[in-house]
């Protein structure tokens, strides 16, 4: 006979869950989940090991479950597997109901699940989103979309009070939506005049006044209200394609932004829409070709990046988001929480903008920034000035980042797009204490645990922790 015991309460015999992308808070920190090995590997430190379909989304911990998502076919898979043994104790699968375009980076099952300790929450672009009770039993669905994303929708949901929340950055008709986690029901639905946005927002509890979630978009970064959806206050001068998730560390937000041709130095300075219209709109009908515009004046990469309805030609929105595109600059920001309306000019703390990450988020441990570029470089920040403490080459390691860092037991664990997971110690002029390799591609960032790692590769999940 099976004992079945109250969530909460299961919950309650396992330390430290995990319940969202980059743990509790979405800090990427647990600092009572120590002491993990440093050294491990697909055969080191390995406590158990299972095999997986294939899935890009990162596993959340509750009780003694583990959640994740994977895709097969038209199969959008959510799989239970047990925190101990990691045996698949329930696999249940949607189907698709259509497919949306994705990047090659992206994946059908890259959004990670969130969950309350009691229901769980999954995202997928090709349906929307669903619900499960712990032991598989569907809840609710909300199907959503089509969208209309150069790259394919991505951000994670996230719980609040009471409410799943997600944001559908798309280039057209962008919007973040709150639904009530009991019913399914959608609680409120705010439009976002975005596109390109692929970052998982963060809840933020003030001390006073009401919670709120801090999302970031294209050209700027923005609170909005858990109650009613509404936006609080914004900060301007973002990055065109946020992916990185923002890091709050006590009253101070920080966030990554990167896109390619951003960089310090490759600004360009393009005319406003009216000007551009009178000097070289050949058949007056109000819009732009590629073929109309003077070649200074187009786009460098794929049209089809700033013809964002698809239908050709560039309408004033379009050239606008092209403009901003083309003169925005990428940068790590520092901002002050607690403000109202604009505060681009009185809580932006401090910018970096050299050698930024792409996808990776911010990691803030120890009053220190961690930042992971592609290309194997690691920077280091001091979280209240900005000013640069170390930065320096993951020598053995110097490949593409995708996952974020984590930090626990004084460490940083950073995983590569193929497979190297490097120890830093956490400290401004961090030493690489190990590089532990999988031999197999990792995208998802790990979960952690008192003692436990759980790292999945492209096809399996590895539970990690010392075998003495």
């Amino acid at each position: 006979m099976r004992l079945l015991l109250p969530p909460l309460f299961a919950a309650a015999l396992f330390s430290a869950d995990w319940p969202q992308l980059r743990g509790p808070g979405g800090s990427g920190l647990c600092p009572s989940c120590g002491p993990l090995p440093t050294e491990f590997g697909a055969e080191k430190n390995v406590l158990w090991k299972t095999d997986l379909p294939e899935g890009k989304s990162s596993p959340v911990l509750a009780g003694d479950r583990i959640f994740l998502t994977a895709a097969e076919g038209d199969d959008l898979i959510t799989l239970c597997l047990n925190r101990t043994s990691g045996k698949i104790q329930w696999r249940r699968s949607v189907r698709a109901a259509k497919r949306e375009f994705q990047h090659t980076l992206n994946h059908r099952a890259a959004p990670t699940p969130v969950t309350d300790g009691q229901s769980l929450f999954v995202f997928f672009a090709d349906f929307g989103l669903v619900s499960y009770d712990f032991d598989g039993k569907q809840r609710w669905q909300l199907p959503l979309g089509p969208f209309n994303s150069l790259h394919g929708v991505a951000a994670s949901p996230i719980y609040a009070d009471g409410k799943i929340i997600l944001v559908c950055d798309q280039d057209t008709d962008g919007y973040i939506v709150a639904v009530d986690a009991t019913t399914g029901k959608i609680a409120w639905k705010t439009p976002r005049d975005v596109s390109n946005g692929y970052a998982t927002p963060v809840l933020y509890r003030p001390a006073h006044g009401p919670a709120q979630i801090i999302a970031p978009g294209s050209y700027q970064l923005t609170g909005y209200s858990v109650a009613d959806g509404k936006p609080v206050w914004f900060v301007r001068g973002l990055t065109c394609q946020p992916k990185s998730a923002p890091t709050i560390a006590g009253d101070v937000v920080y966030f990554n932004g990167w896109t390619p041709g951003n960089d310090t130095g490759q600004q360009v300075e393009l005319p406003a829409f009216a000007e551009v219209v009178a000097q070289a709109d050949a058949n007056h009908d109000g819009k732009l070709s590629q073929a109309e515009l003077p070649q200074p004046w187009r786009p460098t990469g794929t049209w089809k990046a700033v013809d964002l309805d698809r239908d050709g030609f560039l309408n004033e929105r379009e050239w606008s988001f092209f403009r901003s595109r083309r003169a925005s600059r990428n940068s790590v920001l520092a901002v002050k929480l607690g403000g109202i309306g604009d505060v681009t000019a009185t809580h932006v703390l401090w910018t970096f903008e050299k050698s930024l990450p792409d996808v990776p988020a911010p990691l803030v441990y120890n009053n220190v920034v961690f930042l992971i570029r592609s290309g194997g470089i690691a920077t280091t920040l001091n979280a209240q000035t900005g000013k640069v403490l170390k930065q320096a080459r993951l020598t053995g390691a110097l490949e593409d980042f995708y996952s974020s860092p984590i930090g626990v037991d004084g460490k940083v664990y950073i995983a590569s797009e193929h497979g190297k997971v490097v120890v830093l110690s956490a400290a401004g002029d961090w030493q690489i204490l190990a590089i532990n390799d999988f031999d197999a591609d990792i995208y998802a960032t790990p979960a952690i645990t008192e003692g436990k790692m759980y790292t999945r590769t492209r096809n399996a999940l590895y539970a990690i922790g010392s075998s003495k």
